[in-house]
């Protein structure tokens, strides 16, 4: 790793930053009558027990998290869904009007909506046909204020794992963080690049409880890197952006994690006739390899297709307008009785 020093792609006005303090992160030690945060001392309307914030820490299901991935809890920030994630990353590391990030599509489109939501320029630089980066492209586009490379692996909507090699060479050669979003990791055979986080302090993972754990309604984010760059965001997050029962749940799932790799392997298996579903189909002209839990598909007409399957009430996502995806459905890994109904809609379409 050469040239990446934290501070100096840190927001200037962040470095002496003092985060909010809560009522709960002044206290220290045992207590059993809490005056202190201006809450409802009863209990919540409709039943149950909500009247108290939660942790603005995030302590307990930090630990479980951290325990489960092997790193330290200082190096895990969990966040309201992956996109919190990227904002608070984007609002660190980037000044508005004058930075920017470098992003490859097609990829997951919040990156560049986060971006210019916070007036920060966007640099793309395609993937190649293969779906993999060019790395001779994006090393010459980056410049000064080029902050963050955002790259998705497992590729959303490509479905492909990035080359690891080209990742490397990346880490080794950019002087700003480089972010793997690895929301669909769980389905596919590799390790995860959290295990590098402690080699390459510019190595910044993010993960989600959307997918694999089916906890997507519960929003959770889970960000994995360096103390410096978790420890900034744990700073500047809002101070209770995961409430009690997201919290409570996910505490809840890591000690059921036998139930979440049974549902991966439900899910791999349904993707496998899936795809062989389609390529049986003389409408399909490719079906990529995938390593997440949905499949792009390259057919002869994909809005007439779209709209056929609508009409059945089945809605995929028609990704034809992105680069490289002309005349592309990706299509998600439904449970045995929805890739039923699914495979005898696309059998009795006419092209």
């Amino acid at each position: 790793m050469s040239g990446f020093d934290f501070n100096k792609i840190l927001r200037p006005h962040l470095r002496d930053f003092q985060a909010y303090s809560s009522a709960r992160t002044e206290f220290r030690g045992k207590a059993e009558v809490f005056l202190d945060a201006n809450e409802n001392p009863y209990q919540s309307v409709g039943g149950g027990y909500f009247n108290r914030y939660p942790d603005s820490s995030n302590f307990a299901v930090r630990s479980k998290i951290a325990e489960y991935r092997k790193v330290s809890v200082d190096n895990v920030v969990v966040a309201n869904g992956s996109d919190e994630l990227i904002d608070l990353l984007v609002r660190a590391f980037c000044d508005p009007g004058k930075d920017k990030i470098l992003i490859c599509p097609p990829t997951y489109p919040m990156f560049k909506t986060t971006a210019v939501l916070n007036n920060v320029g966007v640099t793309e630089i395609p993937l190649n046909t293969k779906f993999q980066l060019d790395t001779a492209q994006i090393f010459e586009a980056i410049d000064e204020n080029t902050k963050l490379i955002f790259i998705n692996s497992p590729n959303n909507p490509t479905g492909n794992l990035i080359h690891s090699d080209d990742i490397k060479l990346l880490l080794n050669g950019f002087h700003g963080l480089i972010v793997i979003d690895e929301a669909y990791i769980d389905f596919a055979d590799t390790n995860s690049w959290i295990n590098l986080i402690d080699h390459y302090p510019n190595l910044y993972v993010i993960q989600t409880m959307s997918k694999a754990w089916g906890m997507a309604g519960l929003r959770l984010g889970l960000g994995f890197g360096s103390t410096d760059v978790s420890g900034i965001l744990q700073k500047i997050k809002p101070p209770y952006n995961i409430n009690s029962v997201s919290n409570n749940w996910a505490i809840k799932a890591f000690d059921l994690i036998g139930e979440k790799y049974q549902m991966v392997e439900l899910m791999r298996s349904e993707r496998l006739k899936l795809q062989q579903t389609l390529r049986e189909l003389p409408f399909v002209e490719k079906v990529y390899d995938s390593d997440a839990n949905f499949v792009l598909v390259k057919v002869k007409n994909a809005d007439k297709l779209y709209n056929f399957l609508l009409n059945q009430g089945i809605v995929v996502r028609n990704r034809s307008k992105l680069p490289l995806c002309e005349n592309s459905l990706r299509i998600c890994v439904g449970n045995s009785e929805e890739n039923r109904k699914l495979f005898k809609a696309l059998r009795e379409y006419k092209d």
